[in-house]
């Protein structure tokens, strides 16, 4: 054995606390985490998403009171996170379908995608932001 490959550390039982201080996960498994985080978002905040939906469609007045409740601050950066979060389920979802085509399978290519999907998904939520808060 080379002397490099005695030095290295051996993880065989990870704990959650190694995970967070000792442990570096490539920037391909940060984004697939998101992934998920941003899944389980959109899915618990669905019934305020239909509310909003239903409110901003159903007739004049409720698009007016829509756009009163839009006013405060505190919904814009709630609507702002839930935008950032479908937007990244979305383009990472287009990733994972990538990478399913073995396209990219390679430890380069999956940091390129995860790069690709954190650029593309901030931008269209800074997009988004400049709309919401009227730049």
């Amino acid at each position: 054995m080379s002397e490099a490959a005695k030095k290295r550390p051996q993880f065989r039982n990870i704990h959650i606390t190694d995970l967070a201080f000792n442990y570096r996960m490539p920037l391909a498994a940060k984004v697939s985490i998101l992934h998920r985080i941003s899944g389980v978002a959109i899915f618990i905040f669905l019934p305020f998403i239909l509310y909003l939906l239903d409110l901003s469609i159903t007739s004049e007045g409720s698009y007016e009171r829509f756009r009163g409740l839009l006013e405060h601050p505190l919904a814009k950066i709630v609507v702002l996170g839930l935008a950032w979060g479908y937007l990244h389920h979305f383009c990472a979802g287009i990733r994972h379908l990538v990478l399913d085509t073995h396209t990219s399978n390679t430890k380069e290519g999956a940091r390129t995608t995860a790069i690709i999907t954190l650029v593309v998904s901030l931008a269209l939520t800074a997009v988004v932001a400049v709309k919401l808060f009227g730049a």
